[in-house]
């Protein structure tokens, strides 16, 4: 879990820039709209819009965006035909990334997301070639600062969760199955513990140490394809160690 909790954490520090830039909002508007489209516009019957449309509104997406993103989604407005798609490769070190984007032009989006890769030292392939080191999990992460670990776990695991770990990062990560997902997190902010960040994504069964050079090109790898504005989550079986990170970061 260690590779997902960093990149992870990486992540969420970078979204405070995306979101004054509008990056942010672009990506979940994107994914209000796709999922709206692929299960209704009913939050109750749709547990992805649901989980989309809470995500929006903490990350202070005014609800009539909201609300014309999935109309958008429904066909009740016009708006671009966006497709699902999901691209694997490999990066430095042999490390196993996984991109999911949602396009308006597949062609395009593909051509960039090699660039990207093959400009930081990696190589995109063929479907299916990482995939299967990976699994769809429940991941929220809390604050040490918000409750003792005690609390976080007797909280999460009644509520359905299946284990709580130190991301070594002064939080606390909860994992849960895709399903006890929103139970748990809904459980969490009952208790007064309010998550730092929660999300659906797709966790390595094992990671990568990457160090030096091979770091460096990796961390880049990962930035890019996540600042990509087509391109909506990044999964990588990459770890770094907090030396490496502290390095990077300087």
């Amino acid at each position: 879990m260690s590779g997902h909790s960093k990149w992870s954490s990486i992540k969420h520090k970078k979204a405070v820039k995306d979101a004054r830039r509008g990056k942010l909002f672009s990506k979940l508007i994107k994914e209000l709209t796709v999922a709206a489209r692929l299960g209704g516009g009913d939050t109750n019957a749709n547990p992805r819009l649901r989980t989309a449309v809470q995500t929006a509104r903490a990350n202070s997406m005014p609800n009539e965006n909201i609300e014309r993103a999935i109309k958008k989604g429904t066909g009740e407005l016009e708006g671009a035909t966006y497709e699902e798609v999901s691209y694997e490769g490999y990066g430095p070190g042999g490390v196993a990334i996984l991109c999911s984007v949602v396009t308006d032009n597949r062609n395009r989006t593909v051509a960039d997301v090699r660039r990207l890769f093959e400009k930081h030292g990696g190589s995109l392939g063929t479907a299916g070639c990482v995939a299967w080191m990976f699994h769809k999990r429940g991941v929220i992460s809390v604050a040490q600062s918000s409750a003792d670990e005690e609390r976080i776990m007797e909280v999460a695991l009644d509520a359905g969760a299946d284990d709580v770990t130190d991301s070594g990062d002064g939080c606390f990560e909860v994992v849960t199955a895709p399903e006890t997902f929103e139970a748990v997190r809904a459980a969490l902010q009952g208790a007064g513990i309010e998550p730092a960040s929660a999300e659906v994504a797709m966790v390595p069964d094992n990671t990568v140490r990457v160090s030096g050079k091979e770091a460096e090109q990796t961390l880049r790898l990962l930035e890019g394809l996540d600042d990509h504005d087509d391109v909506q989550s990044v999964a990588s079986n990459a770890d770094f160690s907090q030396e490496e990170l502290q390095r990077l970061s300087a």
